[in-house]
């Protein structure tokens, strides 16, 4: 618009209104590209802040995915139990139920130690 400004006879008339016009012309066209510039840095930001909430999931998801599989141990070896089936070890001891529960707690202890060692949690 202020090219085609620029181009009316009745600015060329007067030569201080053009010499403005020029300066707003280029004023407007830098406006332009700093706009542009400080779109791309606040695109890299935007990146950047992205990348490290995903990260961060990532890490949460992680720990969530081992926490789940440790306790997931007494609720596989209480069902093996609780199945009607007949010659179970510890059925007939008066002391089975908490027998099975050390199994399982030990069981998960192992399994915690193991994901420990290699940084799972």
């Amino acid at each position: 618009m202020f090219e085609k400004l620029l181009r009316n006879e009745k600015i060329k008339k007067y030569p201080e209104d053009t010499e403005l016009l020029e300066d707003v012309i280029i004023e407007n066209k830098q406006a332009i590209e700093m706009a542009g510039i400080y779109s791309g840095v606040l695109s890299g930001t935007t990146e950047a802040v992205a990348s490290v909430i995903s990260n961060n999931l990532n890490i949460v998801m992680k720990l969530l995915t081992t926490m789940t599989i440790v306790l997931s141990i007494p609720t596989m070896v209480s069902s093996f139990y609780g199945m009607n089936v007949r010659g179970l070890p510890f059925a007939d001891c008066p002391n089975g139920f908490w027998i099975v529960i050390v199994i399982a707690v030990i069981i998960s202890l192992l399994v915690a130690i193991i994901f420990s060692k290699k940084d799972l949690f």
